[in-house]
């Protein structure tokens, strides 16, 4: 099934000077113009093609990969405004993405850079952006377990932290507290559910919770340790970011972690890092 503002791949059916034509189904022929055809293509090749509406409404290929398809999100930069909205850079040669004012939150500027949704409009027919997540999201019950691994997206920044959208369905916060590392809007990464609260709300965390997480991060650093001849130049008087940088860890998960470690007798803290003990 072909799909218009997604990926698709599709038979060559016809070379002409000016590119190739793409077997659309039941949307015709639908030109692959010649600076995207890729080197030595032949008729019944299959070509991955982006496929959009142009200006003059008509469907078009690009092998071009946009920044986002349509029922994804990606930041990207505005590059004009006009009477009917913004337009913002999508990532292809000479077509950017229409961000129309009923969709915008908030008046944008140019050369500002911001969070985009893209979707089909259904009465027109045409496939636009959105900075209004609000429509697209919560529209199922969650049902999210505790401590499950679940794919962030920073959306927006608050006073209390961070909301985040969870697998493209939920929205979550990660509050202050649970922030480590450097986090911006459209910034992907994992984290964990934290609560579900009664309200529906859902609260989030980048480290799984309690013992489980001091387990993972026990078995990361044992692990790290192994690979690196049994020393890490990392320890408790190291600064956050630095520790962040190598486990993906808050400062005082770390210093819990290699503090249980030392008392089990696998590794000694020095102040230049952490060192394995020889067991043999």
């Amino acid at each position: 099934m072909i799909k218009i503002g997604q990926i698709n791949t599709l038979e060559v059916v016809k070379k002409v000077d000016f590119g190739v034509f793409l077997d659309g189904d039941d949307y015709g022929n639908i030109l692959l113009p010649a600076r995207n055809v890729p080197k030595n293509t032949e008729v019944g090749d299959k070509v991955e093609a982006f496929l959009f509406f142009d200006s003059e409404n008509e469907i078009v290929a690009t092998t071009e990969t946009p920044l986002a398809q349509v029922g994804e999100w990606a930041v990207m930069k505005v590059v004009g405004l006009n009477s009917i909205g913004a337009f913002v850079d999508w990532g292809i040669t000479k077509k950017d993405l229409l961000i129309p004012f009923s969709e915008q939150l908030g008046r944008f500027k140019e050369g500002q850079s911001i969070l985009v949704y893209v979707y089909t409009d259904k009465a027109s027919g045409r496939i636009v952006g959105t900075t209004k997540f609000n429509k697209w999201l919560d529209n199922t019950p969650a049902t999210y377990k505790k401590d499950e691994q679940v794919d962030l997206l920073i959306a927006e920044i608050t006073d209390l932290g961070f909301k985040a959208i969870i697998n493209g369905q939920h929205w979550g916060l990660l509050f202050k507290t649970e922030s480590f590392g450097k986090l911006f809007v459209g910034k992907k990464l994992k984290g964990y559910i934290k609560t579900v609260r009664e309200d529906g709300k859902i609260d989030l965390s980048l480290q799984r919770q309690g013992k489980a997480k001091m387990d993972d991060l026990s078995d990361k650093i044992i692990t790290a340790l192994e690979k690196k001849d049994g020393f890490i130049p990392v320890s408790d008087k190291s600064s956050p970011d630095e520790i962040f940088a190598v486990f993906r860890t808050s400062k005082g998960t770390f210093k819990k972690t290699i503090g249980g470690l030392y008392k089990q007798g696998l590794i000694t803290i020095e102040r230049e890092g952490i060192r394995l003990v020889d067991k043999s």
